[in-house]
């Protein structure tokens, strides 16, 4: 019997469907209605979603990006949230047809870290600077709730030299019943992640024919189980090139409904990784339906516009320069020198593909990655933690955010997580840029006491404090 045999389906193909249909072709005035409803940072229904997406008028495109920038801007400011995939495990019993970890690829190397190895890892990526991580698994039957409480407590065990500490710890695995979650939220992870992959049920079962995620109702309903288990922050995500991209955004937001009806509260950040090619994949080299960049820019856009106070979260799938372009449109938050492989951050070879699950688009380092925020951005990168460690989380958190907290802490707490990386890891150039740029965002700071706080607390970090927040 399928675990979730009492279990039914939230998301109406049927209706999605004939929102798409009803949102064909357009006329101006209503696209133009919609982007000044999306002004107003209040969120669209999945319907007006799709009437966005559906535009294909050239000059109404480009007033869809500017309104994602402006409330992009207007909420998060110049702030940027980073972090690293710790991939803990290759091994998988699933089928997935366009993952290189999928069971029955034999040319893959399989290798599950060990808890040495694990903290080997993490004191690679604390040595760089990282704060939070996304620990990433493959489903298999021999590792379940117990063992990966483990390696969270073995991710949260290393400190190194200065200011090394991984302080958050997300987490991609495999869907777990009510009791996992609860073994996971007791060792204080972060955000719980899980992509749908395809919300077409049709699409869902011919690429994931044998194993554990087959079973899509299963699937559809773990944030729902990591939620009743306590897990306040959840990631959903979709993999585009799977089937219809706009189907896929639709299938996010009634998802993301959902979860405000049952929980009072939608999910904490959305994905939106594009298939890249992989590994004894033949689909992943020839994507049933491929998204262009103009798509794909327009489905970030419109995301932004549609969950505005929902985390937006961007791969290093995508290459160096249209990740330039989709932070402007909405993105918040990026990985940064990604390794997509157990093991990869002590591989001086580190370019695996025989042991990746994917190819990765923007190799550059974490610290190229922030001198690039910096210098032609304009953006501070943050790694702050200060809301989850202080319960500022799940309905909590989306209430504060609406009426301007980000800006108020988010922000300050940033630069002082920033300022923490400037003095302990970044190369000479980047500690220039960086402590410019912190310089002239303390110039505009219009709070004096705010300021005063702040001016304290980096003067305080100059003199060898750290893990600092307002």
């Amino acid at each position: 019997m399928k675990k979730s045999s009492n279990l039914k389906s939230f998301i109406n193909e049927k209706l999605i469907s004939e929102e798409l249909v009803k949102a064909e072709n357009p006329d101006s005035k209503h696209v133009l209605d919609i982007i000044e409803k999306g002004k107003e940072k209040k969120g669209l229904a999945p319907y007006e979603a799709a009437v966005l997406l559906k535009n294909s008028d050239p000059e109404l495109d480009g007033m869809i990006f500017e309104t994602a920038r402006s409330i992009k801007h207007n909420i998060y400011g110049n702030r940027l949230v980073l972090f690293a995939p710790l991939y803990i495990t290759n091994e998988c019993s699933n089928a997935c047809e366009y993952c290189g970890f999928k069971a029955r690829n034999k040319e893959l190397k399989r290798r599950t870290l060990t808890s040495e190895e694990i903290r080997r890892e993490v004191e690679v990526l604390e040595k760089q600077g990282h704060k939070r991580l996304l620990l990433v698994y493959g489903e298999h039957p021999r590792f379940g709730a117990d063992w990966i409480a483990q390696t969270v407590r073995d991710v949260y065990s290393v400190t190194s030299d200065k200011s090394g500490q991984i302080r958050r710890a997300n987490i991609n695995c495999a869907p777990l019943d009510v009791e996992g979650f609860r073994q996971l939220h007791d060792v204080g992870i972060g955000t719980y992640q899980c992509f749908h992959e395809s919300y077409h049920s049709e699409t869902y079962t011919k690429l994931h024919p044998r194993g554990p995620k087959a079973d899509y109702l299963w699937r559809l309903h773990a944030m729902h189980r990591a939620m009743e288990a306590g897990i306040d922050d959840v990631g959903m995500g979709a993999l585009f090139g799977l089937y219809d991209p706009n189907f896929e955004i639709l299938g996010l937001l009634h998802h993301s409904l959902q979860l405000e009806r049952d929980f009072g509260v939608g999910p904490h950040t959305i994905s939106f990784p594009r298939l890249e090619p992989a590994l004894g994949a033949d689909i992943a080299f020839n994507p049933p339906h491929p998204t262009s960049k103009h798509q794909f820019k327009k489905i970030v856009s419109v995301l932004r516009i549609a969950v505005p106070y929902t985390g937006l979260i961007l791969t290093t799938r995508e290459n160096a320069a249209f990740r330039k372009e989709l932070i402007e449109v909405g993105v918040s938050q990026v990985s940064a020198g990604s390794r997509t492989y157990p093991g990869a951050y002590n591989d001086p070879e580190y370019d695996r593909p025989d042991l990746q699950q994917f190819c990765v688009g923007d190799s550059r380092s974490l610290d190229e990655i922030i001198r690039s925020i910096v210098g032609e951005h304009g953006y501070i990168p943050s790694w702050c933690t200060a809301c989850y460690r202080l319960g500022r989380t799940g309905e909590h958190f989306m209430d504060l955010a609406k009426k301007g907290f980000i800006q108020q802490f988010c922000h300050p707490n940033g630069i002082l997580t920033f300022k923490e990386y400037l003095e302990d890891y970044a190369s000479e150039e980047t500690r220039k840029l960086g402590n410019r740029l912190i310089s002239k965002e303390l110039d505009a700071f219009e709070d004096e006491a705010k300021k005063k706080l702040l001016k304290d607390r980096l003067a305080r970090m100059e003199a060898g404090e750290r893990d600092l927040y307002i």
